[in-house]
């Protein structure tokens, strides 16, 4: 990934609170063949061994991953956040020269390391456990994995493979128009709030943050 100084964010706590907000990863791996799988996965991440954690999660037992992946190599887990289109006429500057282009903000976070399958019943119940505990907490009435009758549940165990990746790195990318002055940064974050939009919200509170507190360090 390209990532010049001024977009990196470097704070643990900021890449990791990033993967927790939006845990659906995108699961990118090699076969034995030198062939490219992307997979959506959703996953949890636990902060040990530290500094960077272990991402888990669970997929189709049917699904070749967890057979063909080469553990020999590190696979790689993209966490999209917040993102949106830039409009140069956000830019107070656009009206004095005129020299602006659009461009796109977003912010990534990039994860790295061996993926290992893990096929224990225990292991995955326990697992599928704090992942729906995770998920269906705002709910009014959580549904727990309690709920489903025994049988069903111990055929649905049987259908899926764990997998483990302890983390190598956790590099991220946030593009929130930090390579613009102040009143420039300020129409952005008023354009985006304008638009309404869900994404567009979520990348103009980032940004304003960022006009708050500088990133990386």
């Amino acid at each position: 990934m390209y990532l010049p100084s001024h977009f990196e964010e470097t704070r643990s706590d900021a890449l990791q609170a990033l993967v927790r907000s939006h845990p659906l990863g995108t699961l990118i791996t090699q076969d034995r063949h030198g062939a490219l799988q992307a997979d959506p996965i959703p996953f949890l991440l636990d902060p040990d061994p530290a500094p960077h954690g272990t991402l888990r999660g669970h997929v189709a037992r049917a699904n070749p991953l967890w057979r063909e992946t080469r553990t020999e190599v590190e696979a790689l887990v993209v966490f999209h956040g917040a993102q949106g289109y830039i409009s140069p006429n956000w830019y107070p500057s656009k009206a004095e020269h005129g020299k602006a282009v659009p461009t796109w903000n977003y912010i990534v976070v990039q994860a790295r390391g061996r993926l290992r399958a893990i096929e224990d019943r225990a292991w995955l119940r326990a697992f599928v456990t704090r992942l729906t505990e995770c998920h269906e907490a705002r709910q009014t009435k959580p549904w727990q994995v309690s709920d489903a009758p025994a049988d069903y549940l111990e055929a649905m165990l049987g259908a899926i493979v764990g997998i483990e990746i302890e983390l190598g790195s956790l590099v991220g990318k946030w593009k929130v128009s930090q390579n613009r002055d102040a009143a420039d940064r300020a129409g952005v974050v008023g354009g985006l709030t304008a638009l309404a939009a869900r994404d567009d919200d979520a990348l103009a509170a980032a940004l304003a943050t960022a006009m708050g507190a500088p990133t990386g360090g």
